[in-house]
């Protein structure tokens, strides 16, 4: 009867392995996916206020600098 128990908990073990290391991908994905957002909607912003007029040719290619590198 003690055996059962012994080869649940390895089981067990294992599932909550597989979820934690699924988590961590599915973090990783997204923190990319994200990351890589961030940087065009702020590149997209930037145009914006260029086309506006809200800033000088100068600092838009400053900041288009910036934002690339």
């Amino acid at each position: 009867m003690m055996g059962f128990g012994m080869m649940g908990g390895g089981i067990l073990g294992l599932l909550l392995l597989g979820i934690a290391i699924y988590f961590i991908f599915r973090y990783a994905n997204e923190r990319k996916y994200y990351g890589n957002r961030d940087k065009s909607d702020a590149l997209e912003i930037l145009k914006e206020r260029y086309a506006k007029g809200e800033i000088t040719e100068e600092e838009y290619e400053r900041k288009k600098k910036m934002l690339n590198d």
